[in-house]
């Protein structure tokens, strides 16, 4: 089992920066999909973005051009740097891992992930 800690949330205005960290408790090298998701009050889990075999990622179109998924292999942390932050963009965050990656076109999909962290807020205002 792995360990996920999530951290790099805030309060940003319309248009601003984060970069979220997720933290491993084991080497990342054994979880060859790692990926965050997100999930607003009242709304579903949507996946964000992941990150796979040979650092190849997959994003939602919702993010393409703003969001950046990368990973530290030394440090055993995966990022996610979010710019041009939107309103809707606010939700918790939360990244996941799996031992086994599935076809990339399952990527972003929350079911086919083990291992979830607690999750850090993001929140955008206008």
């Amino acid at each position: 089992q792995v360990q996920l800690v999530e951290s790099g949330g805030g309060s940003v205005q319309s248009g601003g920066s984060l970069r979220l960290s997720c933290a491993a408790s084991a080497s990342i090298s054994a979880y060859p999909c790692i990926a965050w998701f997100r999930q607003a009050p009242g709304k579903e889990r949507e996946g964000v973005a992941a990150i796979g075999y040979l650092s190849s990622t997959k994003y939602a179109d919702s993010v393409t051009g703003r969001f950046t998924i990368s990973q530290d292999k030394a440090k055993n942390t995966v990022y996610l740097q979010m710019e041009d932050l939107e309103p809707q963009d606010t939700a918790m965050y939360y990244c996941a891992a799996v031992g086994d990656c599935p076809w990339s076109h399952h990527w972003l999909e929350p079911a086919k992930y083990h291992w979830w962290g607690q999750g850090t807020q993001v929140t955008v205002s206008t």
